[in-house]
């Protein structure tokens, strides 16, 4: 067994260091934010430090990166105060990936990557037409984290675009029927594969499974 401690990791070069502790966390949501500015110049960014906050409100959280020149995500969600959320499949992952590139301030990803932008009614931000399941998000709140300069963005979710086969009886969303990816690290990209669902769990009794082939009609 292999072991770091503190100083180790201080130690390390940068690369194998960021490489490290991105991929040793385990597996991550993958999604393409969507925004756009006031002079209406779209931009795609590929993100993985997104997580659960809620449900009622639907709260959704991420993490931004501290941003350069280029960077367009968090001043984009500042100034409309909207923006999206698209997942990444089997058949445009390698694009997404792409998105991730430092393009110029007024390259648009949506351009540059070949994806198409989608709108929904009164809703500002464009969402990835090519992903099988969408979020629209209005901005909550913003929580900076200083001691690495990153930002916590909060969105409550206003929309929610998929196929209704994606989604099962008691509302679970089947992310392996829609060919979502995954990822470990920043860039090895893998396949989800349903092992099972278990019930809620109850102390004395052994975990049950659930029918998760039972899709709304």
């Amino acid at each position: 067994m292999k072991s770091f401690n503190s100083a180790d990791l201080q130690n390390m070069e940068q690369r194998f260091r960021s490489t490290l502790i991105n991929s040793i966390s385990g597996f991550k949501s993958l999604q393409m934010v969507g925004t756009i500015n006031q002079r209406a110049i779209t931009n795609i960014a590929l993100f993985n430090s997104i997580f659960h906050v809620g449900s009622h409100p639907p709260f959704i959280g991420m993490v931004v990166r501290p941003e350069g020149d280029q960077h367009e995500t968090l001043k984009n969600i500042l100034e409309l105060g909207v923006y999206t959320l698209n997942n990444v499949n089997e058949d445009n992952y390698i694009a997404a990936h792409q998105t991730s590139a430092r393009y110029l301030t007024g390259e648009s990803e949506f351009t540059e990557c070949g994806f198409t932008e989608e709108y929904v009614d009164d809703f500002k931000a464009p969402f990835v037409k090519e992903s099988n399941i969408k979020l629209g998000l209005e901005l909550v709140e913003t929580i900076p984290f200083p001691k690495n300069g990153t930002t916590i963005i909060i969105g409550e979710v206003k929309h929610i675009i998929l196929d209704e086969q994606f989604i099962c009886a008691d509302g679970y969303v089947d992310l392996a029927e829609a060919k979502s990816v995954t990822v470990a690290g920043l860039d090895a990209y893998h396949q989800t594969q349903l092992l099972g669902r278990l019930a809620y769990a109850k102390r004395g009794k052994q975990p049950e499974f659930l029918n998760v082939n039972e899709k709304e009609k």
